[in-house]
Formats: C-alpha cells, sequence, structure tokens
C-alpha cells in the first residue's frame, strides 16, 4: 500500500482534530509492552494457579446450575434444555440431551491434574448419560464433542488405571458407550456417495419415519472430513473397522471431488451427486478441520496418503489462498480471484496446523496479524475484514487462537508466547467472567454478553492455556505421547499400525511436532529471535513517520481513510462540513515528494440542513408498519417533492462498482447497492443504465445505525450529475439488515421511499394500488 501523508492547518484545530481521529480509529496498537521479556517460573505458576481458578469457577457453575443439561446459560444461572429454551437454529444442533459440557470436558480434568473430580465425573457420566434419545443432532458436532469426549476420557481412564493409582474400577465403560454412539451416527453415512448426512436422529437414524432428518441435500467440506480420527480411535480401541472405513471412504470422496486445476476444495457439498454448491475456498468456516484432519490422520495412523493429500492442498493454499499474513476465501475454479473481503475467526487454528507441517514463518506472521486485531477489538471478532474493522462482533469464547499460541510457544520456545496467553487470561477475566462462569461477547464493540458458555470453552481454551503455562514434569502423562483432535481430545498416536519416518528424524526422538517433514527441530532449533524478526514487520500499520521508531511498516497494514482508488471517503468528509483540496504542486517547493499526496483542508462554510427520509415496507406480512429511517442525496429525483416505489432487488455485484450482471433482474425494480469501492454516483449510473427505477444504498460498516450516527446527504463525484435521475436514499447498516433479511424471508417486498410526515398508515397501504412500471 502506498504511503500517504497529510498535513492540517494550524489554525483549524477542530478540523485537525477531526481528522486526526479519522486516522487513529483505523490504527493498531503500535505498543509492544512487555510481551518480548522473559517469563519467571514464579509468574508462570501463578498465571497457571488462576487458569486453574477460572476453570474452576466455569466447570463449577456449570455442575452446580446447569448439570445434566447439555450446556450452562451463565447469565441465567440455569442449564440450557433443548425444546425449553428458545430455538438458536443450526447452534442448537450440538445439544442432545446427553449432558454435553460434563462429556466434552472430561479429559480437561486429567490435563489439569484434577484426578478425583475426572473420577467422580466419569462415573456420573456412565451412571447418567444416555444416547438413545429422540433428537436430531448434527453428525459433525456429535461426533468430535461428544464421541470425541468419550474416547478421550476413555484413553485417560485406562492410563491412569494402569498407573495404579485411579480408576481401578474401571472396565472400559465409556469405550462401550463411544461403541453405542459410533452405532448411532453410522446411519449418516447411509448415502449414495459415501458423504454423511449433517443430522442424525439418535434413536430413530435418518431415514426412519420418526427420524424428523433425511431430506438434507447438503453438508459442509469440514462437517464430512472431519470424522476419521475419532472414527478411526474407535474403531481399533474396539476392533470394529466399519467406523474407519466409513470414515475413510467419505474423506476419499471430498479428494476425488476437488478441482484438480487448482488442488482446492468448495465450502458446500451435496451428499448424493458430490456437486459442489458452494464453491469459495479458505482455510475457515466450513472447511477448516477438513486440512487439519488429512494432517493429523496421518500422523495418528501413520498412512501416507493422508499427508500425501494434505501436502497436495496445503501448496494450493499456500499458492492461491495464503497472502501472509492474511488468509483470504477465493473462488476454487478461478483461485486468483478473492470472493470476499473478510476472515472468519475459525481460522486462528491455521497457524497451529501449520506448526505441525514445519512451516513456521507463515504460521507466525498469521499468528501475529491475529493478536494485533485482539490488541484492537479485546477478542477475536467472529469475523473481520482484511482492514481489521468488525465484520461480525460476536465472540463466543472460541479457542483457535488459544490453540495456535501453543503449538507456537511450545515449537519456538519464545516467551513472547507466553505473554500472548497472557493477555488471553486477562481479557476472559476482564470481560467474559460473570457471577455464573463465563459468557459469550454478544459484541466485541460494546462488550454486551450472551447467554451462552459452549462446551468447547472448557473443552479447548482451558486445556492449551494450562498446557501453554504447564512443563513436561507437571502433568501425569507425556503429551507428545497424544495428538488432539479439533475439540482437542487426546488420542494416543500409539494406535499407529505403521510409525511414520522423516529422513531428517532418523537420530530424534519422534513427537507430534516431528511427525511432519521437514521436522520443526531441524527447520527452526528453538530459536525466539528468529520469530521476532518475522514479528516485527508486521508490528506497524503504515504511516508517517512510521511509529515507535520501525524502520518499516507491514504491507498488509490497515487501510487509511482516504486512498486515491477510492473517493468515497471524501464523500464522508464533505458531508461532516469538510472539503479536501490538492493543493499546487509547486507550492510544495522542496518539501514536495514522490508518490506522497498533499491536502489542503477547509470548512465549509454554512451547513446544510439533511432532511431525513424513510423507507416504508408496504407488501405483506409488514403493511406500512416496518418504517426504515433513511438519508437523502443531492441528486437524482427529489423525494421531498414526489414519492417512489417499487420492489427491491440486490444488485450484483453487490456494490455495483463493476459490470451489472443481473441487468434483467433489476429492470423495472429498486436496486439494493452496498457502499464502498467506488461513489455512490458511478453506482446510480450503472443501475439506472441497467434498468433500476430506484437505488436503496446500504452502509458497509456493520453495526451503523440512524439512533447513533448522524444522518448526511449523499453527495456526488464532483461534475455534473444531472443525467441522474432515479431515486436514491441511504440506509445505515443496522436499517439495511433490516431490508435484506425481508427480503430473504419474503422474496417479493415492496417499499415506499418518500418523507416521514407522508409515511402511510394501514388501511391506505391495504388500498394502495402497487406501482406501474
Amino acid at each position: 500500500m502506498e504511503a500517504k501523508l497529510f498535513c492540517w492547518p494550524e489554525s483549524s484545530p477542530v478540523i485537525a482534530g477531526m481528522l486526526r481521529a479519522l486516522l487513529l480509529t483505523s490504527l493498531l496498537s503500535w505498543a509492544d509492552g512487555h510481551e518480548g521479556q522473559v517469563m519467571l517460573p514464579e509468574e508462570k505458576t501463578k498465571i497457571r494457579d488462576q487458569i486453574v481458578e477460572m476453570f474452576d469457577h466455569a466447570y463449577g457453575s456449570y455442575m452446580k446450575y446447569a448439570y445434566p443439561a447439555d450446556e450452562l446459560m451463565p447469565l441465567s444461572c440455569k442449564g440450557r434444555v433443548r425444546g425449553l429454551e428458545p430455538n438458536r437454529g443450526d447452534i442448537d444442533d450440538s445439544l442432545g440431551k446427553f449432558s454435553l459440557t460434563l462429556i466434552d470436558t472430561l479429559d480437561t480434568l486429567v490435563v489439569l491434574n484434577k484426578l478425583e473430580e475426572f473420577e467422580a465425573a466419569v462415573r456420573r457420566t456412565v451412571r447418567d448419560v444416555r444416547l438413545d434419545n429422540d433428537v436430531v443432532v448434527s453428525v459433525f458436532e456429535t461426533n468430535i464433542r461428544v464421541l470425541g469426549g468419550l474416547l478421550g476420557a476413555h484413553v485417560m481412564a485406562d492410563m491412569l488405571r494402569q498407573q495404579g493409582e485411579w480408576m481401578q474400577w474401571y472396565t472400559d465403560e465409556l469405550l462401550h458407550m463411544a461403541k453405542e454412539l459410533g452405532h448411532r451416527l453410522l446411519p449418516a453415512f447411509n448415502t449414495t456417495s459415501g458423504l454423511p448426512y449433517p443430522r442424525v436422529n439418535l434413536r430413530y437414524g435418518v431415514l426412519n419415519p420418526l427420524s424428523r432428518t433425511g431430506t438434507e441435500s447438503d453438508t459442509c467440506t469440514a462437517c464430512a472430513g472431519t470424522m476419521i480420527l475419532e472414527f478411526a480411535a474407535l474403531s481399533r480401541l474396539s476392533g470394529e473397522s466399519v467406523f474407519e472405513e466409513h470414515a475413510r471412504k467419505a474423506l476419499d470422496v471430498l479428494w476425488e471431488k476437488r478441482q484438480r486445476g487448482s488442488d482446492l476444495v468448495g465450502t458446500v457439498i451435496n451428499i448424493h451427486n458430490g456437486d459442489w454448491v458452494r464453491r469459495d475456498s479458505g482455510v475457515g468456516a466450513g472447511i477448516d478441520s477438513y486440512y487439519e484432519y488429512l494432517m493429523k490422520a496421518y500422523i495418528l495412523l501413520g498412512d501416507n496418503v493422508y499427508l500425501e493429500r494434505f501436502n497436495t492442498h496445503y501448496s494450493a493454499i499456500m499458492k492461491y489462498i495464503s497472502q501472509p499474513p492474511l488468509l483470504l476465501n477465493v473462488h476454487m475454479h478461478n483461485p486468483t480471484v478473492s470472493v470476499r473481503s473478510w476472515m472468519d475467526s475459525l481460522l486462528a487454528f491455521f497457524p497451529g496446523l501449520q506448526v505441525l507441517r514445519g512451516d513456521l514463518k507463515p504460521a507466525i506472521e498469521t499468528h501475529e496479524m491475529l493478536y494485533q486485531v485482539t490488541k484492537q477489538h479485546k477478542f477475536l471478532p467472529e469475523a473481520f475484514t482484511t482492514e481489521f474493522r468488525v465484520h461480525w462482533g460476536q465472540h463466543p469464547l472460541r479457542p483457535e487462537f488459544a490453540e495456535s499460541t501453543y503449538y507456537l510457544y511450545k515449537a519456538t520456545g519464545d516467551p513472547y508466547y507466553l505473554r500472548v496467553g497472557q493477555s488471553i487470561v486477562e481479557k476472559l477475566n476482564a470481560h467474559a467472567r460473570v457471577p455464573c462462569g463465563f459468557a459469550a461477547v454478544q459484541d466485541v464493540r460494546t462488550g454486551t454478553h450472551e447467554d451462552r458458555m459452549d462446551s468447547f470453552f472448557l473443552a479447548e481454551m482451558f486445556k492449551y492455556l494450562y498446557l501453554l503455562f504447564s512443563e513436561r514434569n507437571q502433568l501425569h502423562f507425556d503429551i507428545d505421547d497424544y495428538i488432539f483432535t479439533t475439540e482437542a481430545h487426546l488420542l494416543p498416536v500409539s494406535l499407529s499400525t505403521s510409525q511414520p519416518r522423516c529422513q531428517s528424524n532418523d537420530t530424534v526422538r519422534l513427537d507430534q511436532f516431528t511427525y511432519s517433514c521437514p521436522s520443526t527441530q531441524t527447520l527452526f532449533p528453538n530459536n525466539p529471535s528468529f520469530a521476532k524478526t518475522i514479528r516485527d514487520s508486521y508490528k506497524c500499520v503504515c504511516l508517517l513517520p512510521c511509529p515507535n521508531g520501525c524502520s518499516r511498516c507491514g504491507r498488509w497494514g490497515i487501510k487509511l481513510p482516504l486512498h486515491d482508488h477510492s473517493m468515497e471517503p471524501v464523500e464522508f468528509l464533505r458531508s461532516m462540513g469538510i472539503s479536501l483540496t490538492p493543493l499546487n504542486e509547486a507550492a510544495l517547493g522542496s518539501s514536495g515528494a514522490r508518490g506522497v499526496r498533499w491536502l489542503g483542508v477547509t470548512q465549509n462554510s454554512a451547513e446544510e440542513e439533511v432532511v431525513p427520509l424513510i423507507v416504508q415496507l408496504i407488501s405483506p406480512p409488514f403493511l406500512g408498519r416496518t418504517v426504515l429511517t433513511a438519508g437523502p442525496a443531492k441528486f437524482g429525483m427529489d423525494l421531498t417533492k414526489q414519492e417512489h416505489g417499487g420492489s427491491i432487488v440486490k444488485s450484483s455485484p453487490y456494490t455495483a462498482c463493476g459490470h451489472i450482471e443481473n441487468a434483467e433482474e433489476l429492470g423495472g425494480h429498486i436496486a439494493l447497492a452496498l457502499r464502498g469501492d467506488c461513489m455512490f454516483a458511478a453506482k446510480a449510473r450503472r443501475l439506472q443504465e441497467a434498468g433500476a427505477i430506484g437505488v436503496i444504498f446500504i452502509d458497509n460498516r456493520e453495526g451503523s445505525n440512524s439512533a447513533e450516527t448522524p444522518l448526511f446527504q449523499m453527495v456526488g463525484d464532483g461534475g455534473s450529475t444531472a443525467d441522474i435521475a432515479i431515486p436514491l436514499v441511504f440506509l445505515f447498516s443496522q436499517e439495511g439488515a433490516l431490508l435484506t433479511s425481508a427480503l430473504e424471508d419474503h422474496q417479493n417486498v415492496d417499499v415506499l421511499m418518500l418523507p416521514n410526515e407522508k409515511r402511510l398508515g394501514k388501511m391506505a397501504v391495504l388500498f394502495l394500488k402497487p406501482p406501474e412500471h
């Protein structure tokens, strides 16, 4: 990104302050603080004890207020029982009335050395939990959380039994439960392709008339490709090969259906014919653990086929998806094209997987980028833009960033990652802790909470944080004898029927960090200074001069509010009463510099009154009751003199900054277009030429709303806008979301664009003649 230098006149402190605010709000925090300092053993012990106390608070709250329910509702201080609480859609597919949080947490108790609690919890599980419930559950979530939880707990129980002090009564009860659950999941694989149905009824299977499932045709790639660790472990522990065979067949199908030209896979696939339903490809939601399980299946099972497939995919990821430190989604058939400008938080696992692969430089780069995002927003937002703004503000206490932090510390020995872990602990206590546990964050910008504490918080977060601050001799077992599932359950690498060997590892003891080729111990022999040199390149955001004495700025820096390639921020400044005027180059004298743009700032002499408009939804079921506050434009039809209406259609592309692809569909309709990438006037011209009879622009800044943000008039591009005759209005993000949601739910939505004082009442709407186009 080309650097920009901005000047503001000393005589205009108000304007200068406004511009400084605009710049500063888009910058990441510079300060490193004490992140690079060595952490003394006493401090590590103190933080580890704090993590144990936090776990006790979370687990104790679940057992006190929620058990035997599946999850704790930490704000309500009660259990979440499916069917008794408002339905949350797909999120509730994790709940099967099988005490989900208890099972998911079992092996965490062993990792945290809570062996007495573990023995009691296993007894409780064997005594209380039933798996034959008439409930439809997610095959994917039930596999990784419940089947994985039972297997991990069985492995821990068997290990403790063999050590001779604990679990002497145990006779493989958890393994028997795991085998029962495995058989209850098997009906999901009864498809012509071998890809599993996404849901199964624990009692009735899939195709039974009582199952209430079996009509689905699609599943996500991760959903179908994240079975092999648990199913293969179950087969090898129980002696029943059917589980591993089905999981492997699903992986075979995904491999065969990859795009041969790019070696990428899509996000959603048809389970009956194997056709791709969504062709966007990345490493985040929908695909993430498919790649993870190919690599880890090689480590756990010793089958080179899995490694070969992973390496093929990994080369494609690094060629098309990885743009260090960013990980972008691309079209699997045309991988040079990015399909979205935001990333989701689930990709935070990927640096940890790169550590297993032995590719540490991009792992360090991406992890550092993620850390800078957490420093700006406290937690990783559920999704954030390539400019590191919030796209979706939720944070359901996901553990993936802590997971990658643990892997990087183990691979590098760099105390920097202990400081990162310390920051995670502090933020959880400061911003997520509530009297009855820990609550998910509903919006990282406001800090509001959601009545939710997912089981993975106990299964993964505390496991990784505790291990990060623990030494080998402080655990009851050697952690390197195990591989983590995607839910952080522990499976022994001794399940492998053949030990994989790397050429460079002939003389070193193999552990989970050296099963990959090349070995991290030969590639990166515990040299923290190397990690620091990589990180330092990504701590700066481009601004002149570079802050804190940085020698260079990361090329991925936050985009400043003003760009050469997009003038829309200039419109925003104009709406605030600020005009930006290019200064005469001759006036710059000797201070002029190549590639640097100087701007003069003046304040508009008179503040123009903005007359608010509305968008009123008049078609059923709204009938005029839904009214959205809208901002006007300085060009196009004057809606204060003439109201306008019609049905709405989304523009494609949504930003309307290129060739309009759905002109035939838009003809005679009001277009919905997203703000950004080009000027309002340019969008309006294209849509008018495509046949649209009006345009409703929607703000691209998530969370903006008319109650908190002043309305402004959209302005032109500096030239004549007399050619634009259609009406134009602007909705902030929250109002726009209501409109787009209505369109998704009802397909045909009619609206009126008019001043608020002219809004129609219900009776007038009922007798309204549909607008003629």
